[in-house]
């Protein structure tokens, strides 16, 4: 089942914390930031006129104010919404989506965008939104993908800036641009290796018939080691290709060929391709001596087994392609675990994360009109709860059903029928897969979540069902 980490995948490293990054805070203002401050200011203007007027904006506006002037106060709450089948379904906006977003910028309600999608970079993602949704106000700053925490293993006390990675995904040549953006120097793709050996892999790739110098590839850093008794003491291994670290960024491929290097890493001696662990298999080792001889770390962006596509029918996602090479793993140990690390949701690593950029939005929005929030200053309250609206059952719900926030907040789990979630198609949901509550779709979330919240300065007339 997707989302079931098995006992040895672990948190992903830097995500654990409370605290987030400090070093934007003397970083220099970039072109991003000063768009942030241009936004910030229209908003200021909205949550001004908003205390000064009863807005009487109905089906043209999204919005009808019932709040005497003076009442606004900045709200304890905010959301978290998923993207495919919540906001977009086949790249056209939800009826309904648009305004959602609206009303809550509006209003200076914050959310963020929470998705196990992937395989582009945050900044052309969104923009993409921007166009699908016509809405102009979203930004990084509010927004994360399932590899977006990744940007955190680039530096820190085991930083794999200067390390060689193995990246692949949809497209690899675009993980490897996404990697580099992130600040990984040097980065291989599974097509690198293939057309630098094409003997590792003996078989077409899917993607191209035409062998593999018609592939996007880079030459590799280092060749690849194809001597024997690489574990000898007496044989120098530094000038051959070594991997330190493997992510999958988003749904790959060439499954063949991605399993087949994937596993050669996770059999090799220290992480150098074309090595092979003498310690595999040692019964006296933990997990049977797979794993315990300083092989790459392996890290996945999600752990979805299906998600919403155009097809009437869910279709296979990254989790499909977890469960083939478990499966091709557990046939080669006879059995035992992979070690790996799971992030996306519905993993705690990634409601943590996403809980602190949350936060963190809020509180630059809410200091940008003049509020206030730290331990020295009095103003606004703690974020207390945070809505999760999701398609999904077993990511969006499962999450914010089990997440356990470190700071107190609430994680209220709503799930829409316009996805992946189907009454007629799915079963009694039970336990960490029961929502709090099912809705027909995001405009029907917000007015739930509204007036679970008594919000009282503004009635959502949004469209949908």
């Amino acid at each position: 089942m997707a989302g079931v980490l098995t006992p040895f995948c672990s948190c992903l490293r830097g995500l654990t914390t409370s605290s987030g990054p400090r070093r934007a805070a003397i970083a220099a203002l970039s072109s991003r930031r000063v768009a942030y401050y241009h936004i910030a200011a229209r908003r200021t203007f909205a949550w001004s006129a908003a205390r000064k007027h009863q807005l009487q904006i109905c089906s043209g506006g999204g919005f009808k104010n019932e709040a005497s002037p003076g009442e606004v106060e900045p709200p304890s709450f905010g959301f978290a919404f998923d993207i495919d089948g919540v906001l977009l379904h086949v790249a056209k906006p939800i009826p309904g989506a648009p305004a959602v977003l609206n009303f809550l910028n509006e209003h200076n309600i914050p959310f963020i965008l929470l998705t196990n999608g992937g395989g582009k970079h945050e900044n052309e993602r969104v923009e993409d939104l921007k166009q699908k949704l016509g809405v102009q106000h979203l930004s990084t700053d509010n927004f994360i993908q399932s590899h977006t925490p990744f940007r955190e293993l680039v530096d820190g006390p085991d930083g794999l800036r200067d390390k060689t990675v193995l990246v692949t995904g949809s497209d690899p040549a675009k993980s490897r641009e996404i990697f580099q953006q992130y600040g990984f120097r040097n980065v291989v793709t599974p097509w690198d290796i293939y057309a630098a050996y094409p003997a590792v892999f003996p078989f077409e790739t899917v993607l191209s018939s035409s062998g593999p110098t018609a592939l996007p590839t880079q030459p590799l850093p280092k060749p690849i080691y194809t001597g024997t008794n690489a574990a000898s003491p007496n044989v120098d291994l530094t000038g051959h290709l070594k991997i330190d670290a493997m992510f999958v960024t988003n749904d790959p491929r060439e499954w063949a060929l991605d399993i087949q290097l994937l596993c050669d890493l996770l059999l090799s001696h220290r992480g150098y391709l074309g090595t092979h662990s003498p310690k595999n298999g040692d019964a006296s080792l933990p997990n049977g001596g797979w794993q315990q001889d300083g092989q790459p770390r392996l890290y996945f962006s999600n752990a979805d087994l299906v998600w919403s596509t155009g097809f009437h029918l869910p279709r296979f996602g990254q989790g499909a392609f977890q469960a083939a090479l478990r499966g091709v793993w557990s046939r080669i140990t006879g059995g035992h675990e992979l070690e790996c690390t799971v992030m996306g949701k519905p993993h705690g690593a990634t409601y943590r994360f996403a809980e602190r950029v949350l936060a963190r939005h809020r509180r630059d929005t809410l200091r940008a009109l003049g509020h206030y929030h730290d331990e020295t200053e009095k103003g606004i309250g703690p974020l207390k709860t945070v809505y999760m609206v999701g398609d999904n059952p077993e990511s969006d719900i499962a999450g914010a059903n089990t997440y356990a926030s470190e700071s107190g907040t609430e994680w209220v789990s709503v799930l829409v029928k316009t996805g992946v979630y189907a009454p007629e198609r799915g079963g009694k949901l039970e336990g960490r897969f029961e929502p709090r509550v099912i809705v027909d779709d995001v405009s029907a979330a917000l007015r739930w979540a509204l007036a679970r919240e008594g919000y009282k300065y503004a009635r959502p007339d949004l469209g949908g069902k």
